[in-house]
C-alpha cells in the first residue's frame, strides 16, 4: 500500500511531460516522423504534450484542437473501412491511463464524431500506477461509412486517470476517401475543460467518469470536403444535448449547445445573431485572435466562423486572466 501511495504521489508531482500524437502528425508538433507544413507565420510547439486545460495556473487554457489553424497541407490520406495507426511520442507521462477517444470533424472542428475509443486503460494493458506507457500506438479500422473529405480533422482526446484534472487534445489534418454520404457516431466527450463537467481522479476506480462516455448522444456528420476550415474552427464545440445533430460541410446549420450545468439546450448560431452582452452586438473577430477573456472576467470566448461565441465560464473560484502573452483561468 505504501509503495502504491508513493507511486501515485510521484505521478501527481510529474507535470513536465505528458503525451502527444505523432502519427498522424498533430498540428505544430515538431517531433513527428512525417512532419506537417506550418501555416504562414506560425511556429512549432515544443510544449505539444501539454494539456489544453489544467488547474495548474502555469498552464494556458487553449481552444479545442489547441491550434485552430490547420497544417498548410494534410498529413495523412485514409480510406473508409481501412486500418489506420495512431502513434504517440515516446518518453511522455501516461498518468496511469484513463479515457481516450479518436474522432473526426467535417465542419472545421465545431463537432466531432467518435470513430474509436480506448476507455479506462488508455496507454496501458490494464490498471496501472506507473507513468511510463505500455502502449504507444493503436491500430483500428476507420468506419466504412465515414464520408470523403479533403479537409477532415482527426482528433485524439484524453482524460488522465492520475494527477491534476486535465484535458488533452491533439488534432491532425487528413484527407479521407469514402462512398457514404454521412457517418453517425457518438459525440466526442469533453471533460475537465471550462464549461464542462469534471471527471475526478480515478483513485484506482477505472469506472470513474465512464457514464459520460457511454451515455453520449449520437451525432451525424456529412461533408464533401468543399468547405473552408474556419480560422477559429478549433473552438465552439457543440453539444447535442441528447438529440441527434447534423453538421454539414457545405451548409453550416445552427448547432445545439448544452448550457453548462443546466441540462437544457438553446440554439446558437454564433454572435452574429445573438443579443448576449459578450457578443458585443455581433462583433466580428479575426486578425489571428482566436480566444479572449469575456467582459465579465469570469470566463472566455472563442472566435468561430468570424464571430465571438458566447462566454465559456472558468472553473469555480477562478477568473480569466490575460497577461498579454497568455490567457488562462486561474
Amino acid at each position: 500500500m505504501l509503495k502504491l501511495a508513493a507511486a501515485v504521489g510521484a505521478l501527481v508531482g510529474t507535470t513536465a511531460a505528458h503525451m502527444a500524437m505523432i502519427a498522424p502528425c498533430a498540428r505544430y508538433n515538431p517531433n513527428c516522423p512525417v512532419a506537417g507544413a506550418l501555416p504562414p507565420g506560425k511556429a512549432v510547439d515544443y510544449d505539444i504534450k501539454n494539456p489544453i486545460h489544467s488547474p495548474d495556473p502555469k498552464t494556458v487554457t487553449q481552444p479545442l484542437c489547441k491550434y485552430p489553424i490547420p497544417w498548410a497541407r494534410p498529413v495523412a490520406s485514409w480510406t473508409a473501412g481501412q486500418p489506420i495507426t495512431v502513434s504517440f511520442q515516446p518518453g511522455g507521462g501516461a498518468h496511469g491511463g484513463g479515457h481516450c477517444q479518436f474522432s473526426l470533424s467535417y465542419d472545421g472542428g465545431q463537432t466531432f464524431a467518435v470513430v474509436h475509443e480506448v476507455l479506462r486503460h488508455c496507454f496501458f494493458n490494464g490498471p496501472s500506477s506507473v507513468n511510463e506507457a505500455d502502449t504507444l500506438s493503436y491500430t483500428f479500422n476507420l468506419p466504412a461509412d465515414v464520408p470523403s473529405s479533403d479537409k477532415a480533422i482527426f482528433s485524439w482526446t484524453w482524460v488522465n486517470a492520475i494527477g491534476n484534472r486535465e484535458f488533452y487534445m491533439n488534432c491532425a489534418d487528413v484527407t479521407i476517401k469514402g462512398t457514404s454520404p454521412s457517418y453517425t457516431g457518438k459525440k466526442m466527450t469533453i471533460a475537465n475543460y471550462p464549461g464542462y463537467d469534471t471527471i475526478p481522479e480515478f483513485m484506482g476506480n477505472y469506472e470513474t467518469g465512464i457514464n459520460m462516455y457511454t451515455s453520449a448522444p449520437n451525432i451525424t456528420v456529412t461533408g464533401s470536403g468543399s468547405s473552408p476550415v474556419a480560422a477559429g474552427g478549433g473552438g465552439g464545440y457543440a453539444s447535442a444535448g441528447g438529440s441527434t445533430t447534423t453538421t454539414t460541410a457545405s451548409d453550416r446549420q445552427a448547432t445545439t449547445m448544452l448550457t453548462p450545468g443546466s441540462g437544457s439546450s438553446s440554439s446558437n448560431q454564433g454572435c452574429a445573431t445573438s443579443s448576449a452582452p459578450d457578443c458585443v452586438g455581433g462583433e466580428a473577430c479575426g486578425g489571428g485572435k482566436t480566444i479572449r477573456c469575456a467582459s465579465s472576467g469570469s470566463g472566455f470566448q472563442q472566435c468561430v466562423n468570424g464571430s465571438w461565441l458566447p462566454e465559456q465560464p472558468c472553473g469555480p473560484g477562478t477568473k480569466c486572466i490575460d497577461n498579454g502573452t497568455a490567457l488562462y483561468c486561474g
